[in-house]
């Protein structure tokens, strides 16, 4: 192999801080160095997608002792998406999905992912 095509290599191949399942991954790290000389590293902004950018699945009815960590547990096998309810609903704080029992909460795919329309 080349030098110029390790380097090119290495400079794309970065790895994620986060990991896949993070509302976080492929959200890049930056640096910018301080008046005093150290340097502080941070995540670029994360811009929320708009809900009409989810497909919808299905639609969870919520109980009352339910929680978006159980729902996204139930719905995707894992706790840690209850994000992705947030993104799908346009919730900002988690704890709004599941105030009311009774209301009901769009199951999606990812983002930008086609699937068939469910109402």
């Amino acid at each position: 192999m080349t030098d110029q095509l390790e380097a090119l290599l290495q400079s794309s191949v970065k790895p994620d801080l986060f990991p896949p399942n993070s509302r976080y991954y492929g959200v890049a790290a930056m640096t910018i160095d301080a008046p005093d000389g150290h340097t502080i590293t941070f995540l670029r902004r994360r811009i929320v997608p708009q809900p009409e950018r989810f497909a919808t699945v299905r639609w969870h009815r919520v109980v009352r002792t339910e929680r978006p960590d159980t729902i996204a547990a139930t719905e995707f096998g894992d706790p840690e998406m209850s994000w992705l309810l947030c993104d799908a609903n346009g919730v900002m704080w988690p704890h709004e999905l599941v105030d009311e029992p009774g209301d009901s909460v769009r199951i999606t795919l990812s983002v930008d992912v086609p699937g068939t329309p469910v109402h």
